[in-house]
């Protein structure tokens, strides 16, 4: 992107960043001044969060760098479709609201490998909390610290090593100190100057592209007009590089429905990847799902991804259509070199900033990408704290901790976790590409496997923990595999360079496997098949719960949430404008 020189803070951006930084941290001292009693207290806020701090707490956890930085220079790249890495959670949070929490609430866990353990084995519990804490620190915290860092590199021209440190010090401070309670009401406040900021740079950027006429309706038609590339400058670049993208002559930036052979989303790994990454990420990727054990009860965690699913609607807005505007703006970064367009892709958002936000409002934008990168921080650090304390030290090292002991070894594991994170984030730019890429080609190798087994462990009485072990461990043992194809056997076939596609084979792989072997070996025990740990098809024990009154009701708001997202995705599938 054009460089615009030094982005200049005056006093009243120091004054909106310094506001923001004071509120944030009387909001995290107030919620966790009471020193947690037990370990409940500590790691799941004492089981008492309402539906708004759940669904807050869940976006915000979600939103992070690799959103404002990643996603948009992903947008800018392949157009409008990385919008449907957030409107396709209408199908896992679906199952998320109507199949899994029910289950996850009655059992009464700490976290997602205890109820792996109680409805399987110890064997996959445990297997599944190493991955977990090694995903935590490789594919969010690290990428999380590096994006932020990057952006403070490109802002300010601070060292980035420097600015990665501040950023663990600063963001991983209330996570230690008070534990769940202060990062998911944080996180309230947060949510909110996040999508302020957001929402604010988008109209910004589209008053840019609209001229002297300075009108939002001419910024979005010329934005439109622009990135159909059918002529000038955008239609030669995408011609360019349409052959990296579908290994075609061309490809439609406006429809989120893409061909089998794109790299990024192709259409039948976008359907797969609910059931494998999107399950992973949203039901049993602990960082997430930590916000819906923490409810008060099933409706509030129910309500809580119903609001969630409504952020999740207008998050294109703000992390997409950036995206789209600096295509619009700059396409002769397109005509660059295939593997120098997506690191400069992702410098995208910060010189969309220098460029475009006036003085006074440069606070606000930059108290919103802190806040993106500090919640997400936190709420890794925190649940990973609990892996680390409930799976593996008191599981396997000290089965009589006291609670005492079990908050403080929360406190220290955080602590260390952060300190190796950052050490590798300061090496994820040597890897080289993008930021987004990096991370999604991370999760659809950890994803699939767990999502399966967890899946079918949720519907079928008959899976046991033979069947899911084997299943996991042989996805895993396939990913490597298809990774190594894909890399070292120059005659493989071109639909198989997606990682979706390869997650999406591995997760029908695992399901086989599953199945067959569980088929074939006995029965799971009476105590592994309950009521509180899977589906019992004859009652349709998931319907408790549901609001008191039709307009409290969750049925009512989670099919208008339905509605709209189906609507969204008919709308941009390829028309044309």
């Amino acid at each position: 992107m054009k460089d615009f020189g030094s982005f200049e803070l005056h006093a009243l951006d120091y004054l909106a960043f310094g506001t923001y930084f004071l509120v944030l941290c009387l909001v995290g001292y107030w919620f966790g001044r009471r020193k947690p009693q037990d370990s409940a207290d500590y790691f799941l806020a004492g089981r008492t969060l309402p539906w708004y701090v759940v669904g807050s707490s869940f976006i915000a956890s979600n939103i992070s760098s690799e959103h404002f930085i990643g996603m948009i220079g992903a947008a800018f790249i392949y157009g409008i479709a990385p919008a449907m890495f957030e409107w396709a959670n209408v199908a896992t949070f679906s199952l998320l609201i109507w199949f899994f929490i029910p289950f996850l609430l009655a059992a009464r866990v700490f976290s997602t490998p205890e109820f792996l353990e109680r409805r399987f084995n110890s064997t996959i519990r445990q297997f599944f909390a190493c991955v977990t804490v090694i995903s935590n620190v490789v594919a969010f915290l690290a990428a999380v610290l590096y994006g932020g860092g990057l952006a403070l590199e490109r802002l300010f021209g601070w060292d980035l090593w420097l600015a990665i440190t501040l950023l663990a010090v600063v963001s991983g401070a209330w996570a230690v100190y008070g534990g769940l309670r202060s990062v998911a009401w944080m996180d309230v406040f947060t949510v909110i100057i996040m999508i302020a900021g957001g929402l604010m740079v988008t109209v910004l950027g589209l008053y840019m592209l609209s001229g002297e006429s300075h009108s939002l309706i001419e910024g979005f038609r010329v934005m439109i007009e622009r990135n159909r590339a059918d002529s000038g400058v955008w239609a030669e670049v995408v011609r360019q590089n349409a052959p990296h993208i579908v290994h075609a002559e061309h490809y439609n930036r406006l429809s989120v429905i893409q061909p089998v052979t794109h790299e990024l989303v192709p259409w039948p790994g976008l359907i797969m990847m609910i059931f494998s990454v999107s399950i992973w990420y949203n039901v049993i990727n602990q960082f997430m799902i930590q916000r819906v054990l923490g409810a008060r009860d099933a409706y509030h965690a129910r309500m809580g991804i119903v609001l969630a699913g409504y952020m999740k609607i207008i998050l294109p807005v703000i992390v997409v259509l950036p995206g789209l505007i600096l295509f619009a703006r700059y396409p002769e970064v397109m005509q660059l070199p295939w593997d120098e367009i997506r690191p400069e892709a992702d410098k995208g958002y910060v010189s969309m900033l220098r460029s475009i936000v006036p003085v006074g409002l440069r606070g606000l934008f930059l108290a919103a990408l802190f806040g993106a990168i500090q919640s997400t921080v936190s709420a890794v650090l925190n649940s990973t704290s609990t892996i680390i304390t409930v799976d593996i030290y008191k599981r396997v090292l000290h089965q009589g901790a006291s609670e005492r002991r079990l908050v403080g070894v929360g406190r220290m594991s955080s602590v260390i976790v952060m300190v190796i994170a950052a050490v590798l984030a300061g090496f994820i730019g040597r890897l080289g590409g993008s930021l987004f890429l990096y991370i999604q080609s991370l999760y659809a190798f950890f994803a699939p496997p767990f999502a399966a087994v967890f899946l079918l462990g949720i519907l079928l009485r008959r899976i046991n923990g033979q069947g899911a072990t084997t299943a996991v461990i042989l996805g895993f043992l396939l990913g490597i595999g298809l990774k190594a194809y894909v890399q070292f056997v120059p005659s493989h076939p071109r639909w198989l360079e997606p990682f979706q596609m390869q997650a999406a084979i591995n997760w029908v792989f695992c399901v086989i496997v599953c199945v067959g072997v569980s088929l074939l070996t006995p029965v799971p025990d009476p105590d592994q098949v309950t009521d509180q740990l899977t589906m019992n098809w004859k009652r349709l024990n998931i319907f408790g719960h549901l609001g008191a009154r039709w307009y409290t009701s969750v049925c009512l708001w989670w099919g208008l949430f339905v509605a709209i997202v189906i609507l969204l995705i008919v709308v941009f599938s390829g028309v044309t404008w």
